[in-house]
C-alpha cells in the first residue's frame, strides 16, 4: 500500500491559501478576479475608449469587382 504524500498536500493547502488571500486583495482594491485567480482585464480599452464601449476599427474600402 502506498503512503500518503503529506508534503504535497501541505503545498496544495498553502497554494490555496495564497490564492484566496490574493483574490481578497484584488476585491479590496476594486479589481475582479476570474476562477483561476488571475485579475480580469478591464478598464481602458487599447483604443482609448471606456470599458464596455466597442472598439472602433477602421473600415477597409470596398473591393472593386
Amino acid at each position: 500500500m502506498a503512503t500518503p504524500n503529506y508534503s504535497y498536500e501541505k503545498r496544495q493547502r498553502e497554494l490555496a491559501k495564497k490564492r484566496k488571500v490574493e483574490e481578497k486583495r484584488q476585491r479590496k482594491i476594486g479589481g475582479k478576479v476570474d476562477g483561476d485567480g488571475q485579475p480580469v482585464e478591464g478598464g481602458d480599452s487599447p483604443e482609448g475608449g471606456a470599458a464596455g464601449e466597442p472598439a472602433v476599427t477602421p473600415e477597409a474600402p470596398p473591393a472593386a469587382t
